[in-house]
């Protein structure tokens, strides 16, 4: 398989199926954010606290690939097969939450991003995913998305928002709150 096709280079490329369509277009924007959110779960993976999540990690990184293939097929083409989303993909995210949430301290306030290197690229991938959603929710607006994918990428930021406080525990890092000037 050869890396290079030359067939992008007046700015258009392919969706699953054949049909053409700009570099530019809602679609590829939308599938190329969740290529960049699967890279800051690779970061997250790499981080020496996450080694014990790691196979969960690799699991998200897999199904973020399944919502790139569906983003990626022309609306209904049937005759590309393609990986499925489940809703038992959204309740391991759910047991997921619920397990980190059962490990934590209760919130008081809003957190501020930060305390640890490793705890910002989580926030950082956490605000990755909110933005592939509203990506998704636009796209939507002008060609049907499967439900799941918007449903799987809100649990997957509420996820990444737990990692984030379980990964500050862990790490001793201070979870700064937000105290808003009144």
């Amino acid at each position: 398989m050869k890396i290079y096709t030359k067939t992008g280079d007046s700015g258009s490329t392919s969706l699953f199926g054949g049909k053409r369509v700009l570099k530019s277009d809602l679609r590829i924007d939308t599938y190329g954010t969740v290529d960049e959110l699967n890279s800051y779960i690779g970061l997250l993976r790499d981080q020496e606290v996450n080694q014990k999540r790691k196979n969960i990690l690799v699991e998200i990184q897999d199904r973020l690939f399944t919502i790139g293939s569906i983003l990626a097929t022309e609306p209904g083409n049937e005759k590309v097969k393609i990986p499925a989303l489940t809703e038992a993909d959204i309740q391991v995210l759910e047991k997921e939450i619920d397990t980190l949430d059962a490990q934590l301290p209760p919130m008081r306030s809003f957190i501020l991003p930060g305390g640890h290197q490793s705890v910002s690229f989580c926030h950082v991938a956490r605000t990755v995913c909110r933005r592939t959603e509203r990506l998704v929710i636009a796209l939507d607006t002008i060609e049907k998305v499967d439900p799941l994918v918007v449903k799987y990428l809100n649990r997957l930021s509420d996820y990444l928002f737990m990692l984030s406080r379980k990964m500050s525990a862990e790490l001793k890092a201070e979870e700064t709150p937000w105290k808003p000037r009144m």
